[in-house]
């Protein structure tokens, strides 16, 4: 399978999700020549602002591997992603991405996620969410109990 065949899949995907009441915009996960998960956008059908393309075909593919690394997998997506599904396939561990259109085109059409990638930038005291931080000590807890877990599972 080339890049240009998976990727035609996620175009696919997001043309068909349209039709079917859901988002434009649709993903393949690929591993050794073969996709190992799909997704479309299911924002709107699910309820669930975190039902992008990119996350849904990323939780099938782990799904369907019984794994939450996806090392060697090549994520491509219809367009290219929020910075959401950005993190998420940093997360997953994938080895590349390929995309067809880009955030200019998805702003055009309506999506428009470039507030998001500035805020990333934003130190925290300056964003437009407002955001306080409380219980510093306390939140250390969950991770002192997680360094003295010696049969923790790595991430």
């Amino acid at each position: 399978m080339t890049d240009e065949d998976a990727l035609r899949r996620a175009i696919a995907l997001a043309v068909e999700n349209v039709s079917a009441g859901g988002g434009p915009f649709g993903a393949v996960v690929v591993r050794d020549g073969r996709i190992i998960g799909e997704g479309a956008n299911r924002v709107t059908r699910d309820n669930d602002p975190t039902a992008h393309a990119e996350v849904v075909a990323i939780r099938d593919a782990c799904r369907r591997l019984g794994t939450f690394k996806l090392d060697g997998a090549v994520v491509y997506s219809s367009c290219e992603p929020c910075p959401m599904c950005w993190s998420t396939i940093q997360w997953s561990r994938a080895s590349r991405l390929c995309f067809a259109a880009d955030k200019d085109d998805a702003a055009v059409a309506g999506f428009d996620d470039a507030v998001f990638w500035r805020e990333v930038a934003v130190p925290m005291a300056e964003r437009a969410l407002p955001s306080r931080r409380l219980l510093a000590a306390s939140g250390q807890l969950p991770f002192d109990a997680w360094r003295a877990k010696a049969d923790r599972t790595p991430y």
